[in-house]
């Protein structure tokens, strides 16, 4: 077929041919359109994601108050020497920037600043480490004076072991980790039915008088440290009416006439001189446990170290079982 031959049969289909060509480029600047529509509309979906502000926890606190932390905190300072142990069970003991003077465990953090106690707190050293959170008891007088220098503060401050639970979970959220503290909490409950299991039956429901401060202060049958007691099968001298940690009348343990008595090394040493108290028979009779300093610690710190207190506990029962006291 010659070239003008070609031309002629193939000249009616050119119109068409145009035709789609224009079809095609139109759908495809359609198709580019909407396609870069649908780029740029996630672009600013994305810019929009990175300039709203993302919580990463809603707190709330003792106080009832809300603490909104946009990110987890890097630079902490505890008043509290619970909240440093829960802190650095919880693998963030290299968050913290200060404690209190008694926090003591675990030993790194003996070499941070201390920043004295519950009543006189160094306002300006804490200041000037630039926390951005400061954990601290209730009972602090710090902590309206911390708010008003517009630092943020989580009050927390465990007496029983529901807190504890409770302190426990909401560091763990803070910290940016919120299944570490559900985990940590059920490993304390597991050791703490293996001490139990370990408490001579002969012993099981005996009533303790457990002291804290010889003012006297006690562990009553409502707090973390009756409760434990509870666990391991024993009674309480201190019903729970009284509160978690009152304070007694030193007539009152010598009318209870407790079958053993718990007290800190020191403290049990001087409770024979009391008034009244060496005719205390668990007294007379070695019915007795007094703890060293670190065991004592452990004892009355509700947070990671409470397991640590049952075994205690029990290693106690189980001695003065041994020794049949």
């Amino acid at each position: 077929m010659c070239c003008a031959e070609a031309q002629a049969c193939l000249s009616p289909l050119l119109p068409l041919a145009r035709l789609a060509r224009a079809f095609i480029a139109g759908l495809a600047a359609r198709t580019a359109g909407w396609m870069a529509a649908r780029m740029a509309a996630g672009l600013v979906i994305a810019l929009a994601a990175a300039a709203a502000p993302a919580t990463a926890a809603t707190l709330v606190d003792d106080r009832g108050r809300r603490i909104d932390l946009s990110a987890p905190p890097q630079r902490i300072v505890s008043l509290l020497p619970s909240l440093t142990e829960t802190v650095c069970a919880l693998q963030a003991c290299g968050r913290l920037v200060g404690t209190d003077r008694y926090s003591s465990w675990p030993a790194s953090v003996r070499d941070l600043p201390k920043l004295g106690g519950l009543e006189d707190t160094q306002i300006e050293r804490l200041v000037a480490l630039k926390p951005d959170l400061v954990l601290a008891a209730g009972s602090s007088r710090a902590v309206d004076r911390l708010e008003a220098l517009g630092l943020r503060v989580l009050a927390l401050e465990p007496k029983n072991l529901q807190d504890t639970e409770r302190v426990i979970t909401q560091l763990a959220l803070a910290l940016g980790d919120a299944a570490a503290g559900p985990a940590l909490w059920q490993a304390l409950q597991r050791r703490i039915d293996a001490a139990a299991a370990r408490v001579p039956l002969a012993l099981r429901g005996q009533r303790v008088y457990f002291e804290v401060a010889s003012t006297p202060f006690a562990a009553g049958e409502a707090s973390f440290i009756g409760q434990t007691l509870v666990r391991l099968g024993m009674g309480n001298v201190v019903p729970a009416a009284l509160g978690p940690f009152p304070q007694l009348n030193p007539e009152f343990v010598v009318r209870a006439a407790p079958d053993i008595v718990m007290a800190s090394r020191r403290g049990l040493a001087e409770m024979p001189q009391r008034p009244g108290w060496s005719a205390l028979r668990a007294l007379r009779e070695q019915r007795s446990c007094g703890f060293d300093r670190e065991t004592w610690d452990s004892l009355v710190r509700p947070g990671p170290r409470l397991a640590d207190g049952a075994e205690a506990l029990a290693d106690c029962l189980a001695g003065l079982a041994a020794q049949g006291r």
